[in-house]
């Protein structure tokens, strides 16, 4: 697949995240988290291209710029989405300002240990439905959203939603998309990958 292409499957994966992200802002509790899967199942489906999805899979460093590439694709994807949601249904931003605050509220340790929490349940998920088992996505993304986990897609989507972008936000950003990456690459401490095929 081309650079260009991977780009571009990144966008989608992340407009497809922000749509989960829409219906957990606009339902909440228990179904708003259920119903976000609906994202992460067509990312799965579509083999979109989606940070959380691939880090847990980097063979070598030398996949790392591709990695970068996909971030920046569904950071766009969310973006484009917010946008037009500020646009179509300004009460979105509301509920996504209160996530931000509550992101503002953590110290960077608090912030990658529950980014971590959410790649470790993402690459799971992920590794189920690449094996055609779909049941583990639809526990795995509420698991994550109740839990109080971050996931640096949506994330990017209530940022832009909340339109609180800041200095402080961004470096909490990085923190969300370290954990992320670190939480994704646990299980290669106690599983080996060659086990798993």
């Amino acid at each position: 697949m081309s650079k260009w292409n991977i780009f571009l499957s990144a966008i989608m994966a992340g407009i497809a995240i922000s749509l989960g992200c829409i219906v957990n802002l606009r339902v909440g509790d228990i179904a708003g988290a259920v119903l976000f899967t609906f994202g992460l199942l067509t990312v799965v489906h579509y083999r979109l291209k989606l940070f959380t999805g691939t880090a847990g899979f980097v063979a070598s460093w030398r996949d790392m710029g591709e990695l970068v590439l996909i971030l920046l694709g569904n950071i766009v994807g969310c973006t484009v989405v917010a946008s037009l949601t500020t646009i179509a249904a300004p009460a979105l931003g509301e509920g996504a300002a209160r996530i931000v605050d509550a992101r503002l509220a953590l110290n960077p340790l608090q912030v990658t240990i529950l980014a971590a929490g959410c790649g470790f349940i993402m690459t799971t998920a992920v590794e189920f439905g690449r094996r055609g088992k779909f049941l583990p996505l639809l526990f795995g993304v509420p698991v994550f959203i109740l839990s109080g986990f971050l996931h640096s897609i949506a994330d990017a989507y209530y940022y832009v939603a909340s339109l609180a972008l800041s200095p402080q936000l961004l470096w909490c950003y990085l923190w969300v998309v370290i954990g992320n990456f670190i939480g994704c690459n646990a299980y290669r401490a106690f599983v080996n990958r060659k086990d798993l095929d």
